[in-house]
């Protein structure tokens, strides 16, 4: 599907914002790295998407009522078998209904495990003044503590990316702090300019969180995004 055909299928629904996978093939048509990621409504569904995409896997609750996914029990990380996919479908939707008793539940996303890195957070919101802002910083759980976080106006340019990424107070960690992994800065940059293209082709997104994304040395990774119409 396209961009538009996503977000359309969306709005006739009556949704507000896209869930996970379909957020996940917005990011995939414009070019930014993410896991590859299934809805499954079923856990005989959850085993077999879990053994095409090859183990190990995450599953995740998909629900717009469910807006901390670990904190309700809705995450299971680094599950190597069938059974415990099986496990874990029925483990997931246990706590999550006991948690959030009235929310809305889609099913359960299968995707492959991928490997840890430093965690930044790319982000886009609408300002009422300025309109589409864009944001990068460090991401991750700690992303409300840290705030360390930049902001350009959209549209952005190479230099604008550049020097963003550049005056968080977390850039040293970007370059390998203490033998760290160093992130691919250039990728980095190019992330940031594809969501400020996205941001001005699709004027009715509100919102745009891709968090966290996973830097390495030769790559980058989206491994969670959720995308909010207008």
């Amino acid at each position: 599907m396209t961009i538009k055909e996503i977000l359309e299928k969306a709005k006739q629904q009556g949704r507000t914002a896209l869930n996970e996978v379909e957020s996940k093939d917005v990011l995939k048509t414009i070019g930014i790295p993410t896991t590859e990621t299934r809805l499954a409504t079923s856990k005989e569904e959850a085993v077999a998407f879990a053994k095409a995409i090859g183990f190990p896997v995450v599953l995740k609750i998909v629900s717009q009522d469910v807006l901390h996914k670990s904190d309700s029990g809705g995450v299971k990380l680094n599950i190597t078998n069938e059974e415990g996919v099986s496990r874990a479908y029925d483990e997931i939707l246990t706590s999550v209904k006991k948690a959030v008793p009235s929310a809305k539940i889609e099913g359960v996303s299968v995707q492959n495990m991928a490997r840890s890195g430093l965690e930044v957070i790319i982000g886009l919101s609408k300002d009422p003044q300025f309109g589409p802002v864009l944001m990068f910083g460090i991401g991750g759980i700690l992303v409300e503590i840290m705030k360390d976080v930049a902001f350009r106006i959209v549209p952005l340019t190479r230099r604008d990316a550049r020097e963003m990424i550049r005056e968080i107070k977390g850039y040293p960690l970007l370059e390998g702090y203490r033998g760290m992994e160093p992130a691919n800065i250039p990728l980095l940059e190019e992330m940031l300019l594809k969501v400020s293209n996205f941001a001005e082709e699709n004027p009715d997104v509100r919102e745009m969180d891709l968090n966290p994304v996973y830097a390495y040395r030769d790559n980058a990774l989206a491994v969670d995004a959720r995308i909010i119409l207008d």
